[in-house]
């Protein structure tokens, strides 16, 4: 059975909505750093830091895309893009945009490793709260 993450936008957030190409550009930057700490140990570490290719169909335009790799431990990451409804304390209901990481059934242990790894990485930068595939939340925005 696949299984889910949720990086959820909440309003201390440094920004309030997402897109997917926003999401690949924080890809990109990802696997530039890890590139530049492989220089720097001089090893080819971003061929091993993530070892995926962006894909998208183009059912998914906008929505969804995926993280493929033909590495041997490494198989698929799914994030799409949506919004959800909530009701603040004060009883008063809005949107909300988060970003959905799935791992499809045939994922590997190596797969969720990377996932767990790219999820706290873009809660970090977005400044959000991170559910975890396991169930427990992580937060990363700034809390009073």
């Amino acid at each position: 059975m696949a299984t889910n993450a949720y990086i959820k936008l909440v309003p201390a957030s440094i920004k309030e909505n997402v897109t997917t190409d926003e999401i690949k550009e924080l890809f990109r930057y990802y696997k530039d750093i890890t590139s530049k700490t492989g220089k720097q140990l001089d090893w080819k570490y971003e061929d091993s830091a993530f070892p995926y290719d962006i894909k998208e169909e183009p059912s998914g335009k906008g929505f969804w895309f995926y993280l493929h790799s033909n590495e041997d431990r490494y198989h698929a990451i799914l994030l799409g893009v949506d919004q959800e409804e909530i009701v603040d304390m004060d009883g008063i209901e809005s949107k909300q945009t988060y970003i959905q990481v799935t791992l499809p059934e045939s994922s590997t242990f190596g797969d969720k490793g990377k996932a767990n790894e790219f999820c706290k990485f873009l809660a970090k930068k977005l400044q959000a709260e991170l559910h975890l595939f396991n169930g427990r939340i992580m937060y990363y925005y700034p809390r009073k």
